[in-house]
């Protein structure tokens, strides 16, 4: 496929076989990664032909996103299911720190981040569009969450937004950088209690009442 250096409006054709082609695609990255993952599995695995992923996705990094945008929405679905709201701060932000660490910890969170970096400058889409349906979901469903506890007396918070953004970035402490650069290969389920954890204390010790 050639490079791009932008999404054209038309750049992703919605037929009756685009599903089809996701379903497929998430299953290849999700095994392979981004450069692992060729277009001849991909059609394979989805069950069309090569002319038609391209006529459906005419670059391989258009549906990387497309597929990551829909997996973060899938994540953000399953944690609004899982999370009780109206449980205990302690438990609420234990929770989503949970869930969000091991979803950026991921193999495929990893290079859904390392994708958006790498193509910044050529593809500025990419980043846009992961930051859009990631972080800023993210961000706005945990400060609608901060108003919820502090009109129930159990937080104490200004800026709900501010707040939210440094809960994520308490659970992406020591770990995750590590991860990015290659120092650690994988994250254990007791580094990720240990990392969120700590987050929970020290979010708590500022905006607990």
């Amino acid at each position: 496929m050639p490079p791009i250096t932008a999404i054209p409006p038309q750049a992703i054709h919605r037929g009756r076989k685009y599903d089809q082609v996701l379903a497929g695609a998430r299953q290849v990255f999700m095994t392979d990664g981004f450069e692992g993952a060729s277009v001849d599995e991909i059609a394979r695995v989805a069950g069309v032909s090569k002319a038609t992923l391209y006529r459906y996705f005419p670059d391989k990094r258009i549906l990387f996103t497309e597929v990551a945008h829909l997996e973060c929405h899938r994540q953000r679905g399953a944690a609004l299911d899982t999370i009780d709201r109206s449980a205990p701060p302690r438990d609420v932000l234990g929770q989503t720190g949970r869930h969000f660490l091991r979803f950026i910890s991921s193999k495929f969170g990893q290079q859904i981040y390392r994708i958006c970096v790498a193509e910044a400058e050529r593809f500025p889409e990419l980043g846009q569009r992961f930051f859009e349906s990631g972080p800023v979901v993210m961000r706005a469903e945990m400060a609608e969450y901060f108003a919820q506890a502090c009109a129930r007396g159990e937080l104490s918070i200004e800026d709900y937004t501010l707040a939210a953004d440094q809960f994520a970035e308490l659970c992406k402490a020591d770990l995750w950088m590590r991860l990015i650069v290659g120092v650690t290969k994988n994250a254990e389920a007791q580094d990720i209690d240990r990392v969120v954890d700590s987050a929970v204390e020290i979010f708590l010790a500022r905006y607990g009442t």
